[in-house]
C-alpha cells in the first residue's frame, strides 16, 4: 500500500496518509478540519538496493551452485616435450 502525500488548501498543513489505492482521497484536514485537503502528485520513493549487489545467480539452490561448481574446467599443467630425439624438426632434437 502505497503513502499518499496530502496538503490542505485553507491552511497549508502538509500531511501523509498510508492508504490502500482504492480507497478515495481524503477531504478532511486534521489540522483545521476544513474539506479542502488535496492529495499531491509526487515523485515517490526510490528504490534503494543495500548490500554488495543483487545477482540472478544469489537465490538458485545449494544443488545447482554444487553442480556448476563441477562444470568449472580445470587448469592443467602444460605437458613436458617427449621427444625420441631422431625428430630433425625437435628442438631437443640430437644432432
Amino acid at each position: 500500500m502505497p503513502t499518499y502525500e496530502y496538503e490542505c488548501g485553507a491552511c497549508g498543513h502538509r500531511f501523509e496518509k498510508y492508504q490502500s489505492m482504492t480507497e478515495k482521497a481524503i477531504k478532511k484536514c486534521p489540522k483545521c478540519g476544513k474539506a479542502k485537503a488535496e492529495r499531491l502528485i509526487s515523485g515517490g520513493a526510490g528504490v534503494l538496493f543495500k548490500g554488495s549487489g543483487f545477482y540472478q545467480t544469489d537465490y538458485r539452490s545449494k544443488g545447482y551452485k554444487e553442480s556448476a561448481k563441477n562444470d568449472v574446467p580445470k587448469k592443467e599443467a602444460p605437458a613436458a616435450p617427449s621427444c625420441s630425439g631422431d625428430c630433425s624438426a625437435c628442438p631437443t632434437a640430437k644432432k
